[in-house]
């Protein structure tokens, strides 16, 4: 199969559902609209949650595990949340099967194992939880409770996109508890920290904090915090959610505690969340019409060693020498391949490892053992160097550290070309329409007009930035005042 890929500009979303499979990262499955997450595509996973897990452990959470259904009756029980999620709820009504006697070899529902009651399977785990912790929580001394959980959950999508929006995807749910209001908003924003931390110093993917308007907030929330990017085609992504989820659930499945002065308190809440939506983004962020571009710090192999040898004897004398070099560079935590498979060329070897989006390629041939020395190639700028074997450690370390940053910095200069202040509709369309990325404007913080604006535009208002200034002004549609200027984008 040829590994050619459409250009970005051609046709960007044909760019990236080719790019996802041909890098063997995910494929459609037998089950419509849910994904296989292939190995080298997990792997990515498994690095983005060894990351999240530790930075949650700093910050006092414990992962624990609640089950994949909720009775349905608990899935009501926050009005909110149950009316917000319905429509995208897959639900199991039956618990056997039986052969099916008009179709010999064939299974069918067995009609006399109706459950009692209907299980939803968890879109989001708020209801199964709070159910739980109202037998964990008695008194102040119980609390903060600050509980996490690696799960996967089910959200009916009727359109899909690998990653993006599937209809089963793979996530981490924090679900906490707290004695006072201004603790659990302090929770909710450090969980919007600790996402922004991530997503810029391991993703090298630039964010805009901010809190959403109400019509985007999440299904039973007082508040919701976000992060989101901006994708290379102008397009925003929602990369992580954390809500304040105030009294509501407590109240709801009363979840109460004894303070300390002797009194029935309900508790406060929060939840937050990112999912493998994160590999979309990392994806759309550095990616380029070769392949995969990925930062060193996310990347299953980060140093790939390609031996350039005609017969044994020079492949073994290569051997030999790069043994010691790959013992140096794991010391140092790095991960590295060495690929010495003789049923594939150097040349086919270094079209795949560009294609996977390995940061680092190394070659060594018989010419370069005379010479003591390696040919570098960087996957970022697709630069090559030739340096010397008894400073390449030293070199790839610093290496992988430069193209970390520079996939940061060139993602931040994206972003900033991207972003426009506009203050007449006319521009707001303009730049929606034609130029894309974030649109920086006044809004008169009603619902209706943010209703207009994306019936005419398509764009919605992506946060209210958390540094966005107090400055009198008027909202670009209505010319009605404002105090503040929003994010309003086209969104995945």
């Amino acid at each position: 199969m040829s590994k050619k890929l459409t250009k970005r500009t051609e046709d960007y979303s044909k760019w990236y559902n080719e790019l996802v499979v041909k890098a063997d990262l995910a494929e459609n499955s037998a089950v419509r609209g849910c994904m296989v997450i292939k190995p080298y595509g997990y792997a990515i996973w498994e690095n983005m949650q060894a990351e999240l897990d530790r930075m949650f452990k700093e910050t006092g959470h414990e992962n624990a595990y609640f089950p994949l259904f909720v009775p349905k009756s608990l899935f009501e029980a926050e009005e909110k949340n149950a009316e917000g999620f319905a429509k995208e709820c897959a639900v199991v009504t039956h618990y056997r099967l039986q052969n099916d006697p008009d179709n010999p070899g064939k299974l069918r529902v067995d009609p006399e194992a109706k459950l009692e009651e209907e299980l939803v399977v968890r879109p989001t785990s708020e209801a199964i939880i709070w159910n739980t912790y109202k037998g964990w929580i008695q008194s102040y001394r119980d609390l903060p409770l600050l509980i996490n959980q690696w799960a996967n959950v089910v959200r009916w999508e009727m359109r899909t996109r690998l990653f993006l929006r599937t209809a089963e995807f793979l996530w981490q749910e924090g679900h906490t508890a707290h004695e006072t209001k201004v603790e659990a908003i302090a929770e909710s924003r450090q969980m919007q920290d600790v996402y922004a931390e991530f997503a810029e110093s391991f993703m090298a993917m630039p964010v805009v904090k901010g809190v959403k308007s109400d019509s985007e907030r999440f299904a039973g929330a007082e508040d919701t915090y976000t992060i989101e990017a901006l994708m290379q085609d102008g397009k925003a992504l929602q990369a992580g959610t954390s809500h304040f989820l105030g009294q509501n659930f407590a109240k709801a499945f009363d979840v109460k505690y004894t303070s300390k002065e002797g009194k029935q308190e309900y508790v406060w809440a929060t939840s937050w969340g990112v999912s493998t939506r994160l590999i979309g983004g990392l994806i759309m962020t550095h990616s380029d019409d070769l392949g995969l571009v990925l930062p060193p710090k996310l990347a299953p192999i980060q140093v790939v060693i390609v031996p350039i040898y005609k017969g044994e004897e020079q492949l073994q004398a290569i051997s030999e020498k790069i043994d010691v070099f790959i013992k140096e560079l794991r010391k140092k935590g790095i991960s590295v391949k060495f690929d010495n498979r003789d049923t594939f060329r150097p040349g086919a070897k270094f079209a795949e490892y560009e294609l996977k989006g390995v940061p680092v390629r190394i070659a060594i041939g018989n010419r370069d053992l005379a010479n003591g020395t390696l040919e570098v190639a960087r996957r970022d700028t697709l630069e090559k160097q030739t340096i010397a074997q008894d400073v390449a450690v030293s070199f790839i370390e610093n290496l992988l550290e430069e193209i970390q940053n520079n996939l940061f910095k060139k993602a931040i200069d994206y972003r900033t070309a991207h972003t426009t202040e506009v203050t007449t509709f006319d521009e707001f369309k303009d730049v929606i329409e034609n130029k894309g990325g974030f649109v920086s404007a006044h809004w008169d913080g009603t619902e209706e007009t943010e209703d207009k604006i994306k019936e005419l535009t398509k764009a919605t208002i992506r946060c209210i930035p958390n540094d966005a200034k107090e400055e009198v002004g008027v909202c670009v549609l209505t010319g009605k005042p404002s105090t503040k200027k929003v994010l309003f984008a086209k969104a995945y």
